[in-house]
This record gives C-alpha cells, structure tokens and sequence, in this order.
C-alpha cells in the first residue's frame, strides 16, 4: 500500500531550498508515495515546475492578512466578520514594527498566523516541513501525521533566529535533517539534547538535468571579453556589495569583464545605486530572476560566489557539473564542496580577496585548465540521497 507525505513550503519563488524541493519531487518514486504539497503561496520561480503527480492544496486564504499592508487587513477582516484574524493582524503588526531580525521576527509571529489558519484534516504517514520556521510550525500545529520531519537548510546560527522558540518545536520532530556536514555539526552544537534526531541529506541534484537545461542558448556578449556569473538572491547574504567592488577593481586594473548577476531581491535598489556610483552599469549586470540559470553558468568563464554563509550551496554544485572554474568566499559549508585550488579557489569575504582569485584564474591559464580537468572527474549527481528519505519514512 502507498504511503502518504506531506510536504509544506512557503512558496516556490527563486531560493535554493525551493529547487532542491522540485528536485526531490521530480526523483521520488510515485509508485510507492501519494504525495501532497502544501505552500502557503501559490507562486514562485518554480510553481509552473510541480511534477503532475503531486497533489497540491488549496492555498489558505487567512495567510494573505499577514502579507498585506495591517489597514487593508482589517478592512477586509471586518467586512467578512473574521474579528478573531483582525487581532491577530494587530498583535503580528506590533512584531513586525518591533522585531528587525528577520528571521526572530516571522518565527514570533507564528504564533498569531497559527491561529487563524486551518489544520489539514487528511493524515499522514509522514508530514515534512521543508524549510525553518513557518513549515517546520505548520507541520506541528497544523498536521496529523504518524512521523514528523523537518529540515534545516542553512547554516542555523547565521540566521540570528531564538533557539529558545525551535527547541519546543525539535522536541515534537521525530527528525531533523540538515544538508551539509557543517550544518549538522552547528545542529549538534546548538541542540545536543536532539543529537540522535538530526540526520545529514544533501539536496538533490541531476547532472543529466542540469547538462541538458543547460544547452540553451542566452545572450551573453564574448568576443574577447571575460564573462563572470552569479547566481543567487539579491540579499545582503549573497555578499553582492563585494562583488560589484571587485568588479571595479577588474576594470580599474585593465580587465575586460562582464559580471551577469541572476537573480532577484530586496537589495536590487541598494545594489543598483552602488553599480551607478561605479560607473559599472555596463559591467555588472542584474539579470533578474531566470527560469533557467543554467546555460548563463554554462557560457561563462568564472562563476563566482560571494555569499557570507550557505546551508550547502546549490549553484556551486551546478557550476561544478559544468566545469567552470570557481571562486568562492570561505563561508563555512564551502570546504564540503571546494578543495582550494583543486577545484576551485576559496578566498576570503572581502572584495580584495575576491577580485584577486578572480584576477588569479583570468592569468593563469594552467590553473584555470587544471580545475576544469579535475571537475570533469568528480562524480556529482547526489539522486541516491532519497534513499534516506525512503528509509525515514520506512519506520512509520
């Protein structure tokens, strides 16, 4: 008999979280699982990707009051005669104005949005909050399920969340899983009274997948010029401040680059100010957000990632099943996916560091040739990882 999972997310918008969950259902076998999905928006990057197989629920309209501006809220609480989400809109307002974490904000505010969302009357076998915070709640405040999972995709500590707020939360999983060796070790550290209970599983990832979607053609200009790329939010983790300084450092030192950013988020406006301040407008290049970013890593000739911390960096992966040579920031989880100058460089979160590893492999070619020769012979695809999956959601 079909066992039925549960999976919850917040949206499928443009996060290496969400594309790992795409391909974790585009690998699992439907054979053995029904499998719902649960996101409180319908929207995101990768929503038109949701195999066919999987049944997603109806979107919980309460949700929208705490994503809209407090006065539209009200308004619209009042006239549909729900007082009790208008106070819960005011209370999660207090938070919103009070709380600048981000992160220790939407795991406050929890609370209040739980109370006027609806619990899924459907068990499960299993129910899996995809991502920290809301997922992980939902699946405990929300779901019937005989096992409970949650999974931690970054690095926990580097998010600024109350652990105080998630140690009651962990206590009513029955696993969690992280998805590097680094992000299990901090896990460990910061909840050793739930050791047994955190497990590693990395994302899933298809070099097949990856090597075809990667066949397109896209407008890059070459002829002589030197193509960076970047793949990843705009968002102050993502380091893209650094980047657009050692990019002016390129220039200033005689180099012919272009530097394509694909992505997009809250730091566009900061980020477009500072490129103008630059004078970099026709060097370093917002793309915006790309349903395929795959054939823009595929044509350049550095891919480069600046990011002050990662859970496991999935567009290193990718660049990697690509053969592009690598500059990458030290942030912690790198080591698990670079060895220095065997396949890639690492250099310090600093935009000094960055333009010089950039500046190193435009200048030595034997470098640049031997990194691209050892990526060839690794062996990428991490498709058995649903193995561990299946024997979690075995023991029911």
């Amino acid at each position: 008999m079909k066992k039925n999972i549960l999976f919850v997310m917040n949206n499928l918008t443009c996060g290496g979280a969400e594309k790992a969950l795409i391909s974790l259902l585009e690998t699992i076998d439907y054979s053995m699982y029904n499998v719902d999905l649960f996101l409180f928006k319908h929207e995101g990057l990768f929503f038109s990707k949701i195999p066919k197989q999987v049944n997603l629920l109806e979107e919980p309209f309460e949700y929208k009051y705490f994503d809209m501006s407090i006065k539209k809220a009200m308004v619209d609480c009042i006239k549909k005669g729900r007082v009790d989400i208008a106070l819960s809109r005011v209370f999660a307002g207090y938070i919103f104005k009070r709380e600048k974490n981000r992160a220790r904000c939407e795991q406050r505010v929890w609370k209040y949005i739980s109370k006027s969302l609806k619990a899924i009357d459907k068990r499960y076998d299993a129910a899996i909050g995809f991502l920290e915070k809301n997922p992980i709640y939902f699946c405990i405040d929300k779901v019937k399920a005989n096992k409970k999972i949650g999974f931690i995709h970054t690095d926990y500590d580097k998010l600024g969340m109350d652990p105080d707020i998630d140690v009651k939360y962990f206590g009513k999983l029955d696993n969690i899983i992280t998805v590097s060796n680094e992000c299990v070790n901090i896990l460990k550290q910061r909840f050793p009274m739930y050791n047994k209970k955190i497990e590693l599983m990395y994302n899933i990832v298809s070099p097949k997948i990856i090597n075809k979607m990667a066949l397109m053609e896209v407008d890059i200009k070459r002829n002589g010029i030197i193509t960076i790329v970047s793949v990843g939010r705009l968002h102050y983790a993502k380091g893209f401040g650094m980047a657009v300084e050692a990019c002016e450092m390129l220039i200033r030192n005689g180099y012919n680059v272009r530097w394509y950013v694909v992505g997009e988020g809250e730091e566009r406006e900061k980020l477009e100010k500072l490129i103008k301040d630059k004078n970099l407008e026709k060097v370093f290049i917002l793309m915006g957000l790309k349903e395929n970013p795959y054939p823009y890593i595929k044509q350049c000739d550095i891919y480069v990632q600046t990011s002050l911390f990662e859970g496991q960096c999935l567009t290193i992966t990718e660049a990697k099943i690509l053969n592009k040579p690598i500059v990458s920031t030290n942030f912690p989880v790198i080591y698990d996916q670079l060895n220095n100058e065997k396949n890639g460089l690492v250099v310090n979160q600093d935009s000094t560091s960055i333009y010089e590893g950039i500046k190193k492999l435009i200048d030595d070619d034997k470098l640049r040739n031997r990194l691209i020769g050892n990526l060839s012979k690794e062996k990428l695809g991490t498709e058995s990882e649903i193995q561990k999956l299946y024997e979690l959601i075995k023991a029911v």
